[in-house]
This record gives C-alpha cells, sequence and structure tokens, in this order.
C-alpha cells in the first residue's frame, strides 16, 4: 500500500538537515517541559499531538497536524513558571519550515489565518468563566501569522495583554498584577481571530522549532 501524499511529504520534510549556526540553539525550557494541550478533565484539545514537544537539532520542535482538521490541530504549548513578578518582558524566537504552498488554518472556523501568540496563566485557573482573568494572551494586533521562516515575537509586560474574557491590564490592573505574581504557565498559543488558543493545523508537512524563549 502506497504511503498517503501527506505522510510521505512529511518523512522527507522531517529527514532533511537543516544547517543551524550555533550560537541559535534553543535557550529555554528542554523540549519534554513544554507541554501541548490544554488537557481539561482529561481531554486534550491538541487533538493527534504528543504531549510534549521532542528534542530536535535546533531545539524543541513539534510537527504540526494536518491537512485536514480531523487529522488534528495544536491549541496550547506551555512551560512551568513560578512567577513572573518583576519580569519585563518575554520574547520567543521560532522557525516554521513547511513545504511549498502550506497554509495554517484556524480550526474553529476554517479560516486560513492562522496565528501564534505570547500567553501565561495564573495558578488555579479552572478553564470556565469563574476564572476570567487568569489567563492572558498577547495584545491586540501582536498575535503574528503563521508562515515559514525565522521569527521573533517579544512583548513587554506594560503593554496592553488581553484577557481571557475580553478586556486588558489596563482595566483589570489589580487581577493582571494577581496574575503576573502567581504565574503558573508560560508560553505560546496558536489560533486566530476565533479565539487565541483555539487550535491550528497545516494543509501540508509543516514543524515548528523553538530557537530561544526568555523571560527578562
Amino acid at each position: 500500500m502506497k504511503k498517503p501524499i501527506f505522510l510521505t511529504a512529511l518523512a522527507a520534510l522531517l529527514a532533511t538537515p537543516i544547517a543551524i549556526p550555533a550560537a541559535l540553539h534553543a535557550a529555554g525550557p528542554a523540549a519534554g517541559e513544554w507541554a501541548i494541550g490544554p488537557i481539561i478533565r482529561g481531554r486534550n484539545y491538541s487533538v493527534n499531538m504528543p504531549l510534549t514537544m521532542s528534542e530536535g537539532r535546533a531545539g524543541p520542535t513539534f510537527t504540526f497536524p494536518g491537512p485536514t482538521r480531523a487529522d488534528g490541530h495544536v491549541h496550547y504549548v506551555t512551560a512551568p513558571v513560578q512567577s513572573l513578578e518583576g519580569a519585563r518582558r518575554i520574547t520567543l524566537r521560532y522557525r516554521i519550515d513547511a513545504a511549498p504552498g502550506v497554509r495554517f488554518v484556524q480550526q474553529e472556523t476554517e479560516a486560513p489565518t492562522g496565528t501564534l501568540s505570547l500567553y501565561f496563566q495564573r495558578r488555579g485557573d479552572r478553564w470556565s468563566a469563574r476564572t476570567p482573568r487568569h489567563r492572558w494572551y498577547s495584545p491586540a494586533g501582536r498575535d503574528v501569522p503563521l508562515r515559514p521562516g525565522t521569527h521573533t515575537v517579544s512583548i513587554s509586560l506594560d503593554e496592553p495583554w488581553i484577557a481571557m474574557m475580553g478586556g486588558n491590564n489596563r482595566d483589570f490592573p489589580s487581577e493582571f498584577r494577581a496574575a503576573l505574581a502567581e504565574a503558573h504557565q508560560v508560553g505560546f498559543t496558536f489560533g486566530g481571530d476565533s479565539g487565541r488558543g483555539h487550535g491550528v493545523y497545516a494543509t501540508g508537512p509543516a514543524r515548528f522549532t523553538v530557537l530561544d524563549f526568555r523571560i527578562e
């Protein structure tokens, strides 16, 4: 039986060695510390994804699911943190390798405009409206369209980060300060207009690699 075209192309992409200067090797959490989820009441919303990133030649990496929504989608990628109190900025440097013509699609709406957002989460989040300001995402306009290449997103914690149920840290300063002080997870999410962490899939072979992740 012939392998599906997607799997054959994916195998070729992952087998292709990529020359990475030593200075670009990943800083930050190790691959096994990056959890892929979220897992809520026993269900992993990142469908058909491993529980953690894998160790790659250039840093922690994962393969985007696809080529259709039914094949899976990735939502949240986070690492544990004790607190963000006193921190000034979060910076992620990453690379996306993809076959020509691959699109990154919002799984919820099928819009071909998947994005990445920086993210942190306060301890005690119940993943419900009971804790509406425990999850914080990149400010409006600071989420990044997914596309091949090497990219850096760096956002000051003084900027207007968005709360899960709407509003930003200008509207809820005390809740934002509490979330920083009691931060439990930090990382990045995949989604789009319908929700920063509502998931994306790739229409062809693609992989994501963390080159550098810093909290300053």
